[in-house]
C-alpha cells in the first residue's frame, strides 16, 4: 500500500488576490462601525487620531515586509518571534496570544454586522453573529482561492460604499461649515491625551496588514508580493478614512456619531435625505469581509504552528478536497461565537488593539534581533534598522498611552 502523499498549502494568491485581501479586512468594522466610537474620544481631533494610528502601523507593517519575504510561512508573528528571540515558550505562547486577537476581532466585526443588519431584517444580535460565523467557517473551509475571491469581491462592495459616502459627502469637504480651526490640535496636554486615546481605538481600523501573512505559503513570488500589497493596503485605507472622517465630522455631531449603532446608515440619510437601506447592506458585507479574513488567518495561524510540532497535530489536519485547515478553521470560528456573545462592541475593540500592540511589540523587537545576527538573504526586502526601532517605540507610547490616560 502506497503512503499517502503528504498535503501542502496551494500557491494561488497573487498581488491582486493579496491587495484586496488585506484591504477586505482593513477596511471593514474599523470604519463603519468604529468611526463614531473614535469621534466619541477624539472629537474633532479624530482626524489627528486615525493619521497617528496610519503612522504607528505604517512602521509595523514595513517591519512585517521583511519578515514576510524573510519567513514565508504561515504562522506568522509566531514564526517571527522564534526565529528573533528563540524561547520556544514564548513563541507559541505569542502565537496562541496574535490567533486569540484575530478572533476577538472577528467577534468584533460580528456585533458591527448584527447592527447593521438588524436595520434591513431584525432577527436579533445574537441570532446574526451565530449565523454569520456558521457561514463564514464554511466558506473557510472550502478553500483558500473561493475565500479570497468572496474576500475581493466583499473588499470592492466596501469601497464602493466608502465612495458613496464621498461623493454624496465631497461638498462638504470642499466647503467646509465647521472650518479647518476646529480639526487643528492646540498641542495642549488635553489635545495630545485625547489624540492619543483616539489612536488607540482607531488603531484597530488598520488591523489587516498582519494577517496577510499568514496565507505566506498560497502567495506566489511572496518576497516581492507581500511589500507591494502591505503598503499599497495602508495607503489606500488612510486615503479613504480621512475623507470619510471629515465628512462624518461635517454632518453629524459628535453625540450623533457616538451614539449611532450604524453610523454609516445616519450620515447616507442626512447627507441625501433618502433612505439608507442599500448603505446597510452594503455596510453588512464589508464588516462580514472582516470577519471571514480573521477567521483565516487565525486558523492559519493555528495551523502553521501545529505543523512545527507547536501545537497538537489535530489542528494541522487538512480537508484532503480543499486543502485548508478545517479543525482550526472549526475551532477559530467556536471561538468567535463564545466571545461575541460574551462581550460588547467597544470591549472586544479595545482587547483587540491591546493584544496586537503587545504582539507587534514583540515582533519589532524579533526583527532589530534577527537584523543584528544574520544579514538579509540574496532577494529579501532589508528595511533599514532605525524603523522597527521607531516602530517598537510608537508601539509601546501607544499601549503607555492607554493604560495610563484612559480614565474609563
Amino acid at each position: 500500500m502506497k503512503a499517502m502523499k503528504k498535503l501542502k498549502l496551494s500557491r494561488e494568491v497573487g498581488l491582486g488576490l493579496l491587495l484586496f485581501y488585506g484591504l477586505g479586512n482593513i477596511l471593514g468594522a474599523g470604519i463603519y462601525v468604529l468611526i463614531g466610537k473614535v469621534a466619541g474620544i477624539a472629537g474633532y481631533l479624530s482626524v489627528f487620531a486615525f493619521l497617528l494610528a496610519c503612522v504607528i502601523a505604517l512602521f509595523t507593517a514595513l517591519s512585517y515586509t521583511e519578515l514576510a519575504s524573510r519567513y514565508p510561512f504561515s504562522a506568522g508573528a509566531a514564526l517571527y518571534i522564534d526565529e528573533g528571540i528563540g524561547f520556544r515558550p514564548l513563541s507559541v505562547g505569542f502565537g496562541l496570544l496574535m490567533a486569540s486577537a484575530a478572533l476577538i476581532s472577528a467577534a468584533t466585526i460580528t456585533h458591527g454586522f448584527a447592527g447593521y443588519v438588524n436595520q434591513i431584517v431584525p432577527i436579533g444580535n445574537e441570532t446574526a453573529i451565530v449565523l454569520l460565523s456558521l457561514v463564514l467557517g464554511a466558506i473557510a473551509i472550502r478553500g483558500i482561492h473561493i475565500s479570497a475571491l468572496v474576500a475581493s469581491a466583499l473588499t470592492l462592495v466596501g469601497i464602493f460604499g466608502l465612495l458613496l459616502i464621498i461623493y454624496s459627502g465631497f461638498d462638504r469637504i470642499v466647503n467646509p461649515t465647521i472650518g479647518f480651526a476646529a480639526f487643528v490640535p492646540q498641542w495642549r496636554f488635553f489635545d495630545f491625551s485625547v489624540i492619543l486615546l483616539g489612536a488607540f481605538l482607531a488603531f484597530y481600523a488598520y488591523l489587516g496588514f498582519e494577517d496577510m501573512v499568514t496565507i505566506a505559503e498560497e502567495v506566489k513570488e511572496p518576497a516581492k508580493t507581500f511589500p507591494i500589497a502591505i503598503l499599497l493596503a495602508v495607503a489606500i485605507s488612510t486615503l479613504l478614512y480621512i475623507l470619510v472622517l471629515i465628512i462624518a465630522l461635517e454632518t453629524l455631531s459628535l453625540e450623533e456619531l457616538q451614539n449611532s449603532q450604524a453610523p454609516f446608515n445616519d450620515l447616507y440619510r442626512e447627507l441625501t435625505g433618502k433612505d439608507p437601506l442599500l448603505v446597510s447592506l452594503i455596510a453588512a458585507l464589508a464588516v462580514v469581509n472582516g470577519a471571514l479574513i480573521q477567521i483565516i488567518m487565525a486558523s492559519r495561524m493555528l495551523y502553521g504552528m501545529a505543523a512545527k510540532g507547536w501545537l497538537p497535530s489535530v489542528f494541522s489536519r487538512l480537508l484532503q478536497r480543499t486543502q485548508t485547515p478545517y479543525v482550526s478553521t472549526i475551532f477559530a470560528v467556536a471561538v468567535v461565537i463564545f466571545f461575541a456573545l460574551l462581550f460588547d462592541l467597544l470591549s472586544l475593540a479595545s482587547y483587540t488593539s491591546m493584544l496586537i500592540l503587545i504582539v507587534f511589540a514583540l515582533v519589532n523587537v524579533s526583527l532589530i534581533r534577527i537584523k543584528y545576527l544574520s544579514p538579509s538573504p540574496k532577494g529579501v526586502i532589508d528595511i533599514p534598522l532605525w524603523i522597527p526601532w521607531c516602530a517598537l517605540v510608537l508601539n509601546l507610547i501607544l499601549i503607555a498611552g492607554q493604560l495610563f490616560l484612559d480614565k474609563g
